[in-house]
């Protein structure tokens, strides 16, 4: 099949040296010649365009962990659970959607993967800014919305696997930890950048009226006192106006490698062979959710811990089952990393660092509004009571960025640091510190549930949280860099996909367990666990990377 692929405008040295086309037709970066002679120009520019693309899909897909909060602050007619749904189909869908997302890169080419799946951001931006404006919306138009803001989630895998082919392995750990660390600055932006915009019409008449605060709101400069005029709308038309001069890069500065895209059949072909597997995958997810999520969404007939790994099997072989032409020859030779025991590994070690960072980012939001923002006092038969509001509640508009800001920052540094020590050393360290930084904030947690003055316990609180996503923002630049060692360069970029996939649940488990612990009156239970799982997979890494035989000694 012929590549017809249409040919931007040649850019800078790329133009004399012949590197003028949208398809790079050789690409041999470990050869230092090449890469300093015309690889480092090409792999630079396509890396930073590709950042701020991740940073928006980032943001769309977590924004509904700020938006619901303020959806309850303005008195939208739903209640707690209501909006649970909303994080849950966001979260589970977005890590959903990057399973097929690893594949992308070889099946469609870099730049026209970044490019479409950048652009299908936009509808769910502008859905949910008009969703907004109205707070007789259904539930059900939000729900959406929602599900559609995944494709912002999904937009990572194949994100990773774009740039980890344009760098030399000796610098795989600090061009995918900026690619992955200021991306995921998406969070902390969208934490920020949502309540701003809310203050203002930013869009004038165009975007509509502003609505009534009937509580007390927050954000990073402080109080917004009930009664205040508040543009919630331009939390979904902000990442529009965004978009689109980014989706203007992407298609005239990025380049598809055809040595890891070969015969992907032009950019129409390419962008066809997405939409219809991720056609499929909101099929498959949608039946999913329907079967997991309780009534008036769903059935509720499954537990989250049946539901996940159904959805991601179904999503698998519906892929495989699905695919025709040379699509099929393609996706088979991708599923060869199913019988390497490093994608295993390598995952779940994953699921310890990017699964901590973005299910924690989901479940502060709402760890701070239920434990800090009421009093615990017992009633007369000395039953403990969570109903009576905290007058010196802490505001999780104002301290949820915090957290993310720091994993995101922090990230790029572990990927320096790993391409330095090796990554498997640095993995080892970071396990470490989680499992006890993450058992304190259990402690931690404990104490603020059963005080009817828990603001008393939040410092240390965020404090502890503060050093989890630093750890995690480390050990995403360390595991990114193992995965670029141990694979071949046809291999690591479905690897990285797929493994951040499954890490990706993270978003739709933490705020669950966390939620239902909660319920329970067991907060601390769930960081309790998370520390047990830690400390399993500090084993893990030990026997598979650092150990006297290992299988790869510190990759």
């Amino acid at each position: 099949m012929t590549n017809t692929q249409a040919k931007p405008g040649a850019v800078g040295a790329d133009a004399a040296s012949g590197y003028n086309s949208a398809d790079i037709p050789e690409w041999n970066v470990e050869d230092n010649d090449f890469w300093e002679s015309r690889g480092k120009g090409i792999a630079n520019r396509n890396l930073w365009i590709s950042i701020p693309n991740l940073l928006c899909g980032f943001a769309i897909w977590a924004m509904w962990g700020i938006i619901t909060v303020q959806m309850l602050n303005l008195g939208f007619p739903f209640s707690s659970a209501d909006m649970f749904t909303l994080t849950a189909i966001s979260g589970l869908m977005g890590a959903t959607m990057r399973i097929p997302a690893s594949f992308f890169i070889r099946l469609s080419g870099g730049r026209n993967t970044i490019v479409l799946t950048s652009a299908l951001l936009i509808i769910p931006a502008i859905g949910t800014g008009i969703a907004l404006q109205d707070k007789n919306t259904p539930l059900w138009v939000f729900q959406l919305w929602a599900f559609l803001s995944g494709i912002g989630g999904g937009n990572f895998a194949c994100s990773m696997s774009n740039i980890t082919g344009f760098f030399p392995k000796r610098l795989q750990g600090t061009a995918l930890g900026l690619n992955a660390g200021l991306g995921n600055f998406g969070v902390t932006t969208m934490q920020v950048l949502i309540p701003l915009v809310m203050t203002v019409g930013l869009f004038g008449a165009v975007a509509g009226a502003p609505m009534t605060l009937v509580k007390d709101s927050g954000w990073i400069l402080g109080k917004i006192t009930a009664g205040t005029p508040t543009f919630i709308q331009n939390a979904g038309f902000v990442w529009a106006a965004i978009l689109v001069p980014l989706v203007i890069a992407a298609w005239i500065g990025m380049n598809n490698l055809l040595p890891l895209s070969p015969n992907y059949g032009g950019t129409l072909a390419g962008f066809a062979k997405i939409l219809y597997l991720w056609g499929l995958t909101c099929i498959v997810g949608g039946l999913g959710l329907y079967l997991y999520l309780p009534a008036p969404t769903g059935l509720g007939l499954l537990n989250m811990w049946v539901a996940l790994p159904l959805i991601m099997l179904a999503t698998l072989f519906t892929m495989k089952l699905a695919a025709f032409g040379e699509m099929k020859g393609n996706i088979a030779k991708q599923f060869e990393i199913f019988r390497n025991k490093h994608t295993w590994s390598m995952t779940i070690l994953y699921i310890v660092t990017f699964g901590s960072f973005i299910g924690f980012s989901m479940a502060l939001p709402l760890a701070i509004t239920v434990i800090f923002g009421v009093q615990h006092l017992p009633d007369a038969s000395g039953v403990m009571q969570h109903s009576l509001k905290n007058p010196n509640a802490p505001s999780a508009l104002t301290y949820a960025w915090m957290g993310p800001f720091v994993g995101a920052l922090i990230r790029p540094v572990g990927g320096w640091i790993s391409d330095k020590a090796g990554g498997s050393i640095v993995t080892q360290v970071i396990s470490a510190l989680m499992v006890v930084a993450s058992a304190a904030v259990g402690y931690v947690m404990l104490l603020a549930y059963k005080s009817p003055t828990p603001e008393e316990y939040f410092l240390i609180f965020m404090v502890l949280f503060v050093i989890l996503f630093a750890a995690s923002g480390i050990g995403n630049g360390s595991t990114f860099r193992t995965i670029g060692v141990i694979f071949d360069r046809q291999q690591a970029g479905p690897v990285l996909g797929w493994s951040s996939a499954v890490a990706a649940y993270g978003a739709f488990i933490a705020p669950v367990v966390i939620g239902a612990q909660t319920k329970a009156g067991t907060p601390e239970n769930a960081m309790y666990g998370f520390a047990v799982f830690y400390a399993i997979c500090l084993i893990l890494n030990w026997w598979f990377y650092l150990r006297a035989n290992a299988y790869v000694k510190n990759p």
